[in-house]
């Protein structure tokens, strides 16, 4: 079976194995996820919420396992909607593929406006609550990260490469620096701290259930995203067998490494009210152990960690729309499914991402609680997109199994898994869905889709009838343009 399923080739196979595990580890990007996080579960539950984050870890080990064997199997751009796609049907693969563009369009300018601005601010030691000077720095990095993608996907490759160590210096080694002065008790308590026991340690007063999905929610909120490397799986050398290694391999050290973090930075907490009430506790823990200096040095790692994501979710969302335009499944399809001769990148569909990631960013900074409802609809958003592909996923297995041509195969265990997965699933959607304080964001979905859906009533319904639209359809079998 080709792994061009009938389309034109027009990516270069350039991307191997490493880089492809630098874009999935560098998407989920433990670093941002425990520093944006960290506060929910320590608010919420209290320093016994590091325990829960294996039980997400686990729950998206589980979901990553099928989704390998889906990449394996059809390692198309586009993942998520082409699985589903190809599982299910256009139709089907169109919902999966829309909530997929949502994720995209709010999640960066919220990583880039609310994380990553005030961040690169406090580093520089400008103003961050200048509301025009984040714009500005929020701005700058999107278009900086989308530039280095319309350059040439090698470029941000590089980018990614370097993140990973940086991920692993500014989390993982910062967490053991910080372990280890508590352990020696350097920071001006001579016991050294609290004892071990403070990890069971829980918020007074609060309602079990509310605290144990405020404490899971940390992992939740992070361990996302790893699907990422199946996006570029057309510039990948060897698809088949490196984008499933690379996904699996990302959730497996992304999920051992940020525990790790969580243990050490938790155990260091110097005063568990000053920490929790402080806007960023993991700085307000480093700098009472290391000082405002190297505290600054740890931000500013933290900094680049997330604009290394901004870079790769910027990849990962124009071929989304790459994708689905290729198959004519969106508003002006035959522009966006072009491809740059020169740099052999998706030009349009950069272009097309960026400037709807600045359309919202500037209403957010408009309506600031409106733009925090909207990135609170993200954490929802990727849930949805794994339950939607692994019910087609259940509902089609066999076929998949029979028709496997090397990759990731689970074998006698894919049922079980699977099984195990959509429960685990189920249950966070639940947790995202349920209580009060997600209601907002809840609507935020239900708006998207019902916008989806009047794209598909005015016109892609009347395209995938007649065939112009679709898998398989005459859009998605036309030869190859360029720019």
């Amino acid at each position: 079976m080709s792994d061009n399923f009938g389309y034109a080739t027009q990516f270069p196979r350039v991307l191997r194995r490493f880089a492809l595990f630098a874009v999935a580890f560098s998407i989920v990007s433990i670093t941002t996820g425990i520093f944006l996080n960290y506060s929910y579960g320590l608010t919420t539950m209290g320093p016994a919420a590091v325990w829960l984050w294996p039980v997400a870890a686990t729950g998206q080990f589980l979901v990553v396992l099928v989704l390998a064997e889906l990449a394996g199997h059809y390692p198309l751009a586009g993942a998520n909607y082409q699985w589903s796609a190809r599982l299910v049907g256009s139709r089907f693969g169109y919902l999966v593929g829309a909530l997929g563009v949502l994720y995209g369009a709010v999640g960066l300018p919220g990583i880039a406006l609310l994380g990553l601005a005030p961040l690169t601010a406090t580093v520089l030691g400008l103003d961050a609550g200048d509301t025009r000077l984040l714009l500005f720095i929020a701005i700058l990095a999107l278009v900086i990260a989308y530039l280095i993608n319309i350059v040439r996907v090698q470029l941000a490759a590089r980018v990614n490469n370097v993140a990973v160590f940086a991920e692993i210096i500014g989390t993982v080694v910062l967490s053991v620096v910080v372990f280890v002065l508590w352990v020696q008790g350097s920071g001006g308590t001579p016991d050294g701290g609290h004892g071990l026991g403070f990890l069971a340690t829980t918020v007074p007063g609060a309602v079990f259930p509310d605290a144990l999905v405020g404490g899971a929610l940390v992992g939740i909120f992070t361990l996302v995203g790893f699907e990422a490397a199946a996006d570029m799986a057309e510039e990948a050398v060897d698809a088949r067998r490196t984008v499933p290694r690379a996904m699996i391999l990302s959730v497996v050290v992304s999920g051992v490494l940020g525990w790790a973090a969580l243990i050490g930075f938790t155990v260091a907490i110097p005063d568990l009210a000053s920490v929790s009430a402080s806007p960023v506790p993991l700085a307000a823990i480093a700098e009472y152990w290391l000082g405002p200096v190297l505290t600054k040095g740890f931000l500013a790692i933290v900094v680049f960690s997330m604009f290394a994501l901004v870079v790769v979710a910027a990849a990962s969302n124009s071929r989304l729309i790459f994708a689905m335009a290729r198959d004519g499944m969106l508003p002006f399809s035959k522009a966006l499914r072009r491809v740059n001769p020169r740099t052999s990148t998706p030009v349009p569909a950069l272009v097309t991402s960026l400037v709807v990631c600045l359309v919202l960013l500037a209403y957010g900074t408009a309506d600031g609680n409106a733009f925090a409802v909207l990135v609170g609809a993200t954490a929802l958003v990727p849930y949805l997109v794994y339950v939607l592909t692994l019910g087609g996923y259940l509902a089609k297995r066999r076929s998949i199994v029979a028709a496997a041509e090397g990759g990731f195969r689970l074998g006698a265990a894919a049922l079980p898994v699977a099984v195990l997965a959509m429960l685990w699933l189920v249950a966070v959607i639940a947790a995202l869905t349920l209580p009060e304080d997600f209601r907002s964001a809840d609507y935020v979905v239900l708006g998207a889709l019902a916008l989806a859906g009047l794209w598909y009533v005015a016109a892609l319904r009347r395209r995938l009838a007649d065939g112009t639209a679709g898998i398989g359809s005459a859009a998605a079998n036309e030869k190859a343009e360029v720019a």
